[in-house]
């Protein structure tokens, strides 16, 4: 294997060069003490060398990413962003609206990393984005997959639960009109049957009105069997509100109660018309001959 050293020490080069041929994307402190075969000291001032060059990024205490020698070593994007954030706890998921971003389903452009966790960490700055620790009780930790980012293995939220999450805390996908474009958007390529099995596993009755009444709004082609067995289930439970709480403040011009889904929608109609009838699917018509 071919590499180009850029002003790395030997000792620098046997590190990056054995993770590298190895095909690892990241290393303990212990297993480059290993490698080096050095003292403690020795092996912390290689490190130190290597992360001032771009080489290694440190992810959490005592565990460190490599920057690819095939990225160089200025190569620091979202991506290695996400997988460094992957490592300040586990069991963990990227969700909210991080991992909407990254299914494309919003184009808010955020500097702060979404990191679900029940372990009980401190939030951390990763260069210039923030990650904001959130833990979910355990009957909501779940629904979470790993996805490649630029080489990277992540657990995210699959699409279905990062719509269902968005919308349980509009406050962490950009807010309540960013929630129902998210919803419009993950729609048109929804497993319908995995995101009634979810709401089931939730277990939450005001976010099934809420579901409800926003893919209604968005005017997404949700299957009759599932829009039975939601308003089945919402006809069982009180009726609630979506945005802020009516009780305490009603917003000028809300949208007022939906009957169907029971849901008071204390959000103003303007701030919610950029995504009313999104969801439809777009039909290409034929060009006449």
């Amino acid at each position: 294997m071919k590499f180009i050293t850029r002003s790395l020490s030997p000792q620098e080069s046997r590190i990056v060069l054995t993770l590298a041929e190895q095909g690892r994307r990241d290393a303990s402190r212990e297993e480059i003490i290993r490698i080096l075969g050095a003292s403690p000291k020795a092996a912390d001032n290689v490190i130190e060398g290597l992360r001032r060059k771009g080489w290694l990024e440190r992810a959490a205490w005592g565990k460190y990413l490599l920057v690819p020698p095939d990225q160089g070593p200025d190569a620091l994007g979202d991506g290695n962003l996400l997988a460094l954030a992957s490592r300040i706890a586990n069991p963990y998921y990227i969700g909210f609206g991080t991992a909407a971003a990254h299914y494309g389903l919003t184009t808010q452009l955020r500097n702060v990393i979404s990191l679900v966790t029940p372990a009980r960490v401190r939030g951390r700055h990763l260069g210039d984005a923030r990650v904001n620790i959130i833990n979910q009780t355990p009957k909501k930790f779940f629904g979470f997959e790993p996805v490649d980012v630029l080489g990277h293995k992540v657990m995210m939220s699959d699409r279905e639960k990062t719509t269902l999450d968005c919308i349980d805390h509009p406050e962490l996908a950009g807010g309540i009109a960013e929630a129902a474009l998210i919803v419009a958007n993950a729609s048109r390529r929804f497993d319908w049957h995995k995101a009634t099995e979810y709401l089931g596993r939730i277990g939450s009755s005001p976010l099934i009105h809420r579901f409800g009444w926003l893919v209604d709004h968005v005017k997404a082609e949700m299957p009759d069997e599932t829009r039975a067995q939601l308003l089945q289930r919402s006809a069982r439970s009180r009726k609630t509100w979506l945005g802020s709480d009516p009780t305490r403040a009603t917003v000028k011009g809300a949208i007022g109660l939906d009957e169907t889904w029971r849901v008071f929608v204390n959000v103003a109609a303007e701030q919610l018309r950029e995504s009313a009838g999104l969801g439809r699917r777009k039909v290409a018509r034929r060009k006449p001959e």
